[in-house]
């Protein structure tokens, strides 16, 4: 598998810039042809770098809100469900999980009532405690420079470097850092999807 090089990343700036920019003006910038940079740009879709293109909206533009970031100390086994009913809020902006197991959401609150927004937000039991930190102001940049680019393995999470391999198993394409990621992989998914179609024809 070829490991991205400073193409791809290029576009993918370009494309953070401007989600709707032309191929013509993304290929004027990092010297290919339109249909190239097509090409690419659908490689990078296929490894999963790209997962959509999607509208940013300025929510502060659109509606009122006190700006606020909240972190949830969730309350035993509750990491994934607090992290759910965050994400189907309609107040939350941005979800992060930290290394101690917080989920942390930027949020903007209609009323400013961070407490009674809880209550209706989340399942009290799932919160063993919580912070709240008033904001003057939010700005989301996230960039591709910095540390080096690095996809990570399906089986085992180690990063996939040039002696990786790519297989579409199912409906969706993979990525490995060896063949017996791979192999490892495709099996359990074999298993499950024959333990999956006997349960449906019982």
């Amino acid at each position: 598998m070829r490991e991205l090089d400073e193409t791809d990343l290029e576009i993918l700036r370009a494309l953070m810039d401007d989600a709707r920019r032309p191929w013509a003006a993304v290929a004027e910038r990092v010297d290919l042809s339109p249909p190239a940079v097509s090409d690419r740009v659908d490689r990078l879709q296929e490894l999963g770098v790209i997962r959509r293109f999607t509208l940013d909206l300025d929510r502060s533009k659109l509606r009122e809100g006190v700006p606020v970031l909240v972190t949830v100390e969730p309350a035993r086994e509750a990491g994934d469900d607090l992290r759910d009913a965050f994400r189907a809020a309609e107040a939350v902006e941005h979800l992060f999980t930290t290394a101690e197991g917080d989920v942390v959401c930027y949020a903007r609150v209609p009323d400013g009532d961070v407490p009674r927004w809880l209550s209706r937000t989340v399942d009290g039991d799932a919160v063993a405690d919580y912070e709240v930190t008033l904001l003057t102001e939010g700005e989301w940049t996230p960039s591709v420079g910095g540390t080096g680019f690095a996809l990570a393995c399906a089986e085992c999470g180690n990063t996939v470097t040039s002696e990786g391999t790519t297989a579409r198993i199912g409906a969706e394409v993979h990525q490995f850092c060896c063949p017996s990621c791979e192999a490892q992989f495709e099996s359990r998914y074999e298993r499950l999807d024959a333990a999956a179609n006997e349960d449906g024809t019982e």
